[in-house]
């Protein structure tokens, strides 16, 4: 895509292209969940505004994130940027590691900041729109199989990737992961310290997804650890709402 430019041009155009690649996967999202979402409540499928609504949505959204990631390696010429392999046992012993270290790294960066003060907002998709136990069951599953490895996709396979032909890893890890961050901000409700603090918090946690894909080379083990680590956040909210 790159190769005969200058380092630093490169660099530019590999965030640029990097930042292209989020903002065309927000609008093809954006034009894929409502829609759908309403057109089932047209066709007398779900209730608007509730569960089903909200799940419809949510799926309608990771889709459209996962045409925007295929239409842009088709479009840039980059499929090769997607390493992706069936986990072999040792992979599927560190995705469920990996799941519980990211569940545990959340509640102790939470732990920090309260200490020093600080709080983070609520993420809105963690609000059920009807019953708590089927909307956190259906997400169990959803987290799992659909969010967390779609999710990767994007922004470890094509985004970090991308950035990974121009920067060494670390720089590359911690681009992919404010990007991943900030796209979290619109979906959380608080006040702005509330917010940015959880965009800190995902940051972090992003940069241990980019380093178990710069370590394994395939978007499947982050995106399968991602999965477990959201799965396991709705199954503790089942648990208390049964």
């Amino acid at each position: 895509m790159t190769e005969e430019l200058p380092p630093l041009l490169d660099r530019a155009v590999r965030v640029a292209s990097a930042a292209f690649a989020v903002v065309f996967a927000l609008v093809v999202a954006s034009a894929v969940a409502t829609p759908v979402a309403d057109l089932a409540v047209r066709l007398g499928l779900v209730a608007d505004g509730g569960n089903g609504w909200q799940l419809l949505r949510t799926l309608g959204q990771f889709a459209g994130f996962l045409v925007a990631a295929a239409g842009y390696l088709a479009i840039t010429d980059q499929r090769d940027l997607l390493r992706v392999a069936r986990p072999s046992l040792r992979e599927v012993g560190i995705v469920v590691a990996a799941g519980i270290a990211l569940l545990a790294l959340q509640y102790g960066s939470l732990f920090l900041l309260r200490e020093v003060g600080l709080s983070t907002g609520q993420n809105r998709a963690v609000v059920p729109a009807g019953d708590p136990v089927g909307y956190y069951a259906a997400m169990v599953v959803v987290s799992l199989l659909v969010v967390g490895p779609v999710e990767e996709v994007l922004f470890r396979g094509v985004v970090q990737g991308g950035l990974r032909r121009a920067f060494d890893a670390l720089p590359a890890i911690l681009l992919a992961s404010a990007l991943f961050g900030v796209v979290h901000l619109s979906g959380i409700q608080g006040t702005s310290a509330e917010r940015w603090a959880y965009v800190a918090v995902v940051l972090v946690l992003g940069c241990v997804l980019g380093l178990l894909y710069e370590r394994t080379e395939n978007v499947l083990v982050p995106g399968l650890a991602h999965g477990v680590y959201n799965a396991a956040i709705y199954a503790l909210l089942l648990a208390n709402a049964l």
